[in-house]
Protein backbone atom coordinates (compact mmCIF):
# COMPACT_ATOMS: atom_id res chain seq x y z
CA UNK A 1 0.00 0.00 0.00
CA UNK A 2 2.63 2.25 0.82
CA UNK A 3 4.28 2.20 -2.96
CA UNK A 4 0.32 4.19 -3.85
CA UNK A 5 0.35 6.68 -1.40
CA UNK A 6 -1.56 9.19 -3.69
CA UNK A 7 -2.90 12.24 -2.49
CA UNK A 8 -6.13 11.26 -4.30
CA UNK A 9 -8.17 7.91 -4.40
CA UNK A 10 -6.70 5.31 -7.15
CA UNK A 11 -7.28 2.02 -8.22
CA UNK A 12 -3.69 1.08 -9.18
CA UNK A 13 -3.31 -1.90 -7.11
CA UNK A 14 -6.92 -1.96 -5.51
CA UNK A 15 -9.39 0.85 -4.88
CA UNK A 16 -7.95 3.00 -2.10
CA UNK A 17 -9.06 6.47 -0.37
CA UNK A 18 -6.40 9.38 -0.77
CA UNK A 19 -3.34 8.78 1.74
CA UNK A 20 -4.19 5.65 2.29
CA UNK A 21 -1.22 4.94 4.54
CA UNK A 22 -2.30 8.25 6.84
CA UNK A 23 -6.30 6.37 6.75
CA UNK A 24 -4.87 3.07 8.02
CA UNK A 25 -1.98 4.74 10.45
CA UNK A 26 -4.53 7.78 12.11
CA UNK A 27 -6.48 4.63 14.21
CA UNK A 28 -3.51 2.95 15.50
CA UNK A 29 -1.70 6.13 16.72
CA UNK A 30 -1.77 5.15 20.31
CA UNK A 31 0.18 3.40 22.69
CA UNK A 32 0.22 -0.54 22.43
CA UNK A 33 0.25 -0.64 25.84
CA UNK A 34 -3.28 0.84 25.99
CA UNK A 35 -4.36 -1.94 23.22
CA UNK A 36 -6.32 -5.02 24.32
CA UNK A 37 -5.39 -8.35 22.37
CA UNK A 38 -8.87 -8.00 20.83
CA UNK A 39 -8.63 -4.48 20.17
CA UNK A 40 -5.04 -5.14 18.55
CA UNK A 41 -6.62 -8.00 15.85
CA UNK A 42 -9.54 -6.16 15.30
CA UNK A 43 -7.32 -3.21 14.32
CA UNK A 44 -5.24 -4.89 12.24
CA UNK A 45 -8.32 -6.92 10.57
CA UNK A 46 -9.19 -3.03 9.64
CA UNK A 47 -5.99 -2.52 8.22
CA UNK A 48 -6.11 -5.54 6.15
CA UNK A 49 -10.17 -4.80 5.10
CA UNK A 50 -8.98 -0.96 4.18
CA UNK A 51 -6.63 -2.93 1.50
CA UNK A 52 -8.82 -5.61 0.32
CA UNK A 53 -12.10 -4.66 0.21
CA UNK A 54 -12.29 -0.59 0.77
CA UNK A 55 -15.41 -0.11 -1.60
CA UNK A 56 -16.78 -2.60 1.03
CA UNK A 57 -18.45 -4.70 -2.45
CA UNK A 58 -16.79 -8.08 -1.38
CA UNK A 59 -18.58 -9.95 1.12
CA UNK A 60 -15.69 -12.04 2.30
CA UNK A 61 -11.69 -10.65 2.01
CA UNK A 62 -9.45 -12.67 -0.38
CA UNK A 63 -6.46 -12.67 1.32
CA UNK A 64 -4.38 -14.03 -1.22
CA UNK A 65 -5.14 -11.90 -4.09
CA UNK A 66 -1.93 -9.31 -4.54
CA UNK A 67 -3.52 -6.29 -6.53
CA UNK A 68 -6.61 -5.74 -8.29
CA UNK A 69 -7.80 -8.37 -11.12
CA UNK A 70 -7.93 -5.37 -13.67
CA UNK A 71 -4.41 -4.69 -13.36
CA UNK A 72 -2.87 -7.90 -14.99
CA UNK A 73 0.37 -9.27 -13.06
CA UNK A 74 1.92 -11.04 -15.99
CA UNK A 75 3.54 -8.54 -17.62
CA UNK A 76 5.24 -7.70 -14.61
CA UNK A 77 5.86 -11.63 -13.78
CA UNK A 78 7.61 -11.73 -17.19
CA UNK A 79 9.99 -8.80 -16.37
CA UNK A 80 10.97 -10.63 -13.11
CA UNK A 81 11.91 -13.93 -15.04
CA UNK A 82 13.95 -12.37 -17.72
CA UNK A 83 15.33 -8.92 -17.19
CA UNK A 84 14.61 -7.77 -13.32
CA UNK A 85 15.79 -10.59 -11.11
CA UNK A 86 15.10 -9.47 -7.70
CA UNK A 87 16.52 -11.54 -4.93
CA UNK A 88 14.32 -11.15 -1.77
CA UNK A 89 13.94 -12.90 1.81
CA UNK A 90 12.59 -12.12 5.14
CA UNK A 91 13.75 -13.49 8.48
CA UNK A 92 10.94 -12.29 10.04
CA UNK A 93 12.92 -11.11 12.74
CA UNK A 94 13.46 -7.71 11.59
CA UNK A 95 10.76 -7.55 9.19
CA UNK A 96 7.65 -8.15 9.93
CA UNK A 97 6.97 -10.89 7.17
CA UNK A 98 7.29 -15.04 7.61
CA UNK A 99 10.49 -16.30 7.39
CA UNK A 100 11.44 -16.87 3.45
CA UNK A 101 14.99 -17.70 2.48
CA UNK A 102 15.79 -16.88 -1.61
CA UNK A 103 15.66 -19.64 -3.53
CA UNK A 104 17.02 -19.03 -7.05
CA UNK A 105 16.35 -22.79 -8.20
CA UNK A 106 12.59 -22.35 -7.51
CA UNK A 107 12.66 -19.04 -9.33
CA UNK A 108 13.94 -20.54 -11.98
CA UNK A 109 11.92 -23.72 -12.29
CA UNK A 110 8.91 -20.89 -11.74
CA UNK A 111 9.68 -19.23 -14.61
CA UNK A 112 10.03 -21.96 -16.54
CA UNK A 113 6.91 -23.29 -16.31
CA UNK A 114 5.00 -20.28 -16.43
CA UNK A 115 6.70 -18.58 -19.25
CA UNK A 116 9.36 -21.68 -20.75
CA UNK A 117 12.09 -18.94 -19.69
CA UNK A 118 15.68 -19.35 -17.67
CA UNK A 119 16.35 -16.10 -15.29
CA UNK A 120 19.04 -14.44 -16.24
CA UNK A 121 19.89 -12.51 -12.49
CA UNK A 122 23.07 -10.42 -14.06
CA UNK A 123 21.32 -9.31 -17.41
CA UNK A 124 20.00 -5.47 -15.93
CA UNK A 125 23.98 -4.93 -14.75
CA UNK A 126 25.30 -6.23 -17.73
CA UNK A 127 23.46 -4.70 -19.99
CA UNK A 128 22.47 -1.10 -18.27
CA UNK A 129 26.14 -0.98 -16.42
CA UNK A 130 24.80 -1.31 -12.99
CA UNK A 131 25.25 1.84 -10.84
CA UNK A 132 28.09 2.75 -13.16
CA UNK A 133 26.44 5.89 -15.78
CA UNK A 134 29.49 7.20 -17.33
CA UNK A 135 28.66 5.99 -20.37
CA UNK A 136 25.10 7.07 -20.26
CA UNK A 137 23.00 10.60 -20.90
CA UNK A 138 20.08 12.40 -21.70
CA UNK A 139 18.23 10.57 -18.59
CA UNK A 140 15.69 12.13 -15.72
CA UNK A 141 15.81 9.67 -12.49
CA UNK A 142 12.99 10.48 -10.40
CA UNK A 143 12.06 9.07 -6.74
CA UNK A 144 9.30 9.54 -4.30
CA UNK A 145 10.27 9.72 -1.21
CA UNK A 146 6.97 8.34 -0.25
CA UNK A 147 7.96 4.92 -3.02
CA UNK A 148 9.77 2.18 -0.52
CA UNK A 149 10.77 1.18 -4.51
CA UNK A 150 13.37 4.50 -4.26
CA UNK A 151 15.34 2.65 -1.75
CA UNK A 152 16.79 1.10 -5.16
CA UNK A 153 16.54 3.79 -7.32
CA UNK A 154 19.37 6.28 -8.58
CA UNK A 155 19.44 9.12 -5.94
CA UNK A 156 22.88 10.80 -7.69
CA UNK A 157 24.67 11.33 -10.80
CA UNK A 158 27.48 13.26 -11.34
CA UNK A 159 26.77 12.74 -14.97
CA UNK A 160 25.52 16.53 -16.35
CA UNK A 161 22.94 14.78 -18.70
CA UNK A 162 21.49 12.78 -16.05
CA UNK A 163 18.85 14.38 -13.91
CA UNK A 164 18.23 13.02 -10.11
CA UNK A 165 14.92 14.37 -9.38
CA UNK A 166 13.69 13.51 -5.18
CA UNK A 167 10.14 14.20 -5.13
CA UNK A 168 8.78 15.22 -1.75
CA UNK A 169 5.17 13.30 -1.10
CA UNK A 170 5.99 11.35 -4.32
CA UNK A 171 4.50 7.96 -4.23
CA UNK A 172 5.36 5.48 -6.70
CA UNK A 173 5.85 7.23 -10.28
CA UNK A 174 3.40 9.81 -8.98
CA UNK A 175 5.03 12.27 -11.39
CA UNK A 176 3.99 9.85 -14.38
CA UNK A 177 0.47 10.07 -13.76
CA UNK A 178 -1.90 12.13 -15.44
CA UNK A 179 -2.21 15.66 -13.77
CA UNK A 180 -4.61 16.49 -10.98
CA UNK A 181 -5.91 19.46 -8.95
CA UNK A 182 -4.85 17.88 -5.83
CA UNK A 183 -1.13 17.01 -6.86
CA UNK A 184 1.55 18.23 -4.51
CA UNK A 185 3.58 21.21 -5.81
CA UNK A 186 7.06 19.23 -5.30
CA UNK A 187 5.08 16.49 -8.28
CA UNK A 188 3.85 19.56 -10.69
CA UNK A 189 7.53 21.28 -10.17
CA UNK A 190 9.41 17.89 -10.97
CA UNK A 191 7.23 17.19 -14.26
CA UNK A 192 8.00 20.49 -15.37
CA UNK A 193 11.74 19.36 -14.92
CA UNK A 194 11.07 16.55 -16.46
CA UNK A 195 9.16 18.16 -19.45
CA UNK A 196 12.26 21.28 -19.79
CA UNK A 197 14.93 18.24 -20.25
CA UNK A 198 12.95 16.31 -22.50
CA UNK A 199 12.37 19.21 -24.84
CA UNK A 200 16.13 20.59 -24.68
CA UNK A 201 17.35 16.48 -25.42
CA UNK A 202 15.06 16.17 -28.11
CA UNK A 203 16.24 19.64 -30.01
CA UNK A 204 19.87 19.05 -29.73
Amino acid sequence: MAMVDYPYPASFLEPLPSWPIKVTCEPLNKPLSSWTELELVKAMADVAFLYMNYTGEAKCVNTSKFAYKGLGNSGWNYQSCTEMVMPSCNNGKTDVFIPAKWDFNAVVKSCQKMFGVVPRPSWMTTYYGGRDLSGHSNIVFSNGDLDPWSAGGVLSSNVDSIVVLLIQDGAHHLDLRAARPDDPASVVKARAIERQNIKKWISQ
